[in-house]
């Protein structure tokens, strides 16, 4: 049950980072984005099943849109909002990973074994 938990905020997680790149030329959008990514991660618990898929999907996809297209543009532009864009998707894996449970704790049965 949580392995599909955890696939549904992996996909939950890179919807909403591409709802955030295609949204952040506006400052209602990156506004909008990043409080909805925000408001996520406070809410769901932090561990392997719930707030590292969606953190990492989240960064994964701005980092996978920010690079250079096929025909020479750029989704993610060099100004300041791009840049907030890269800074809150460096925020959001940092403390998707940081809030990760520390293996041998009691609790370490949430995710992978530490042996």
């Amino acid at each position: 049950m949580k392995a599909l938990a955890a696939l549904g905020l992996l996909v939950l997680g890179a919807a909403t980072g591409l709802a955030t790149v295609v949204l952040h030329g506006a400052w209602w959008g990156l506004v909008l984005g990043v409080v909805a990514t925000v408001a996520s991660l406070v809410a769901l618990p932090g561990g392997w099943w719930a707030r590292a898929p969606f953190g990492v999907a989240w960064a994964g996809t701005v980092g996978y849109f920010s690079v250079r297209l096929g025909e020479g543009d750029y989704l993610v532009a060099a100004n300041l909002h791009g840049y907030l864009l890269l800074g809150c998707a460096m925020v959001v894996l940092v403390v998707s990973l940081a809030t990760l449970p520390r293996p041998g704790r009691a609790d370490a049965g949430k995710g992978p074994s530490a042996s």
